[in-house]
C-alpha cells in the first residue's frame, strides 16, 4: 500500500468526567488542569465534561451525557426544561466542534472506566480511520503488558451519540475493571500512560515521522444481549454465568454458558455465529437492558502514514 499523507493534528482535546463516577478520567483531568502541561506542536485542551455529575459522583445528573451528541440532539432547541446534560452537550459542541465542521478539534480523546474486565480499549465509529488505528497500533507496541483492543461501532457520524464523535478524529479510551465511584492506582496509571503515549505519537506524526502500516485486529459490535427477565415485572431473573464472568473478548460459541438463573439453571448462548463478548456485566448497563455486547473480529490492513506538508 502507498504511503497516505494526512493533515497534522494541531488541536487535541482530552476529556474526562463525561460520566461523573468513572474516576480515573476525573482525576487525570484534574491533574492535567493543575499542571497545565505544554506539548510541543500540539494545542491540548483538557476538559471536565460533566462537572455536575462529577460533583455528585454519579454517572449523570438527569440523562446520560454520552448519548447526547447525535446531530439531532445537538441541534435541538433549548428551554428551561431541557435536561442539564443536553445543554452541556451543546456547550461542548461549541467548545470542541461544531461536529462535522472544519473548526472541530482534530482529535478528541474521551476517558472512561468500565466495571467489565476489558483491559484498555479504544472505542470509535470508524474501522478506516488511519489516525486512530495507528495510535492503537502504537499503544499495543509501547504497552506490551496491557491487553489493548479496538472496538468499532458501525454507526454514521450523524447518529454517533458520544463525545468523541464531535472531533475530526476521535475515540474513547475505556479501561477496566474498576468499580464506579472508585479509583484504582493500576487502572489510573494505565490511563495516564495511554494518554501520554497518544500525545507522544501525535508529536512524532506532526514532526514528519513516517509510521509503517501493518495488520491489526478490530472488533465490530454486532448486537447487545439483555438479561433474562420476568415477563410481568421485567426484573432480571439471572446473572452472568460464572464461566463467562470476567472473560471479555474470549470467543463465545453456541452452547456455551451465558446466564445462571437465580433458581440455579444454566442458560446457554444460542447464536449460530461465534462472537466476542465485551462489556460483560457492566454495572451502568443494567438500566439500559444490556448484559453484554457481542462483536465480530476482523483483520484490517492499515497503510503507512505521514503528515501532509503544504
Amino acid at each position: 500500500m502507498e504511503v497516505v499523507c494526512l493533515p497534522a493534528l494541531s488541536r487535541v482535546a482530552v476529556c474526562g468526567g463525561t460520566h461523573g463516577n468513572e474516576l480515573s478520567g476525573v482525576y487525570l483531568v484534574r491533574e492535567r488542569l493543575k499542571k497545565k502541561e505544554e506539548v510541543e506542536t500540539i494545542s491540548v485542551v483538557t476538559v471536565m465534561s460533566n462537572p455536575r455529575a462529577v460533583q455528585l459522583c454519579r454517572r449523570y445528573s438527569e440523562t446520560d451525557l454520552n448519548r447526547c451528541f447525535t446531530t439531532a440532539t445537538l441541534s435541538s432547541p433549548i428551554s428551561d426544561k431541557t435536561p442539564y446534560e443536553i445543554v452541556r452537550a451543546q456547550e461542548l459542541n461549541t467548545l470542541l466542534g461544531p461536529k462535522g465542521s472544519d473548526e472541530a478539534m482534530d482529535l478528541i480523546c474521551d476517558l472512561h472506566n468500565t466495571t467489565a474486565n476489558m483491559g484498555l480499549c479504544l472505542i470509535t465509529y470508524s474501522d478506516r480511520d488511519w489516525i486512530c488505528l495507528h495510535i492503537y497500533k502504537y499503544l499495543q507496541k509501547e504497552m506490551p503488558s496491557v491487553p489493548i483492543r479496538y472496538i468499532h461501532f458501525d454507526i454514521s457520524i450523524s447518529e454517533a451519540y458520544s463525545l468523541e464523535s464531535v472531533g475530526k478524529h476521535g475515540f474513547a479510551i475505556e479501561i477496566g475493571p474498576q468499580p464506579h465511584g472508585v479509583v484504582r492506582a493500576d487502572i489510573f496509571n494505565m490511563m495516564k500512560d495511554g494518554v501520554r503515549l497518544m500525545l507522544d505519537w501525535i508529536q512524532h506524526f506532526n514532526s514528519g515521522i513516517q509510521f509503517e502500516g501493518g495488520v491489526v485486529d478490530v472488533y465490530t459490535m454486532v448486537k447487545n444481549i439483555d438479561y433474562p427477565r420476568d415477563p410481568e415485572t421485567r426484573s432480571i431473573t439471572a446473572a452472568i454465568h460464572p464461566q463467562l464472568q470476567d472473560r471479555d473478548f474470549c470467543l463465545l460459541h453456541t452452547g456455551d454458558p451465558l446466564f445462571l438463573t437465580f433458581s440455579g439453571e444454566t442458560e446457554t448462548y444460542k447464536g449460530e455465529e461465534p462472537l466476542y463478548p465485551f462489556f460483560v456485566n457492566e454495572c451502568a448497563y443494567y438500566e439500559k437492558g444490556i448484559a453484554l455486547s457481542l462483536a465480530r473480529r476482523k483483520r484490517v490492513e492499515i497503510p503507512s502514514i505521514q503528515v501532509k506538508r503544504d
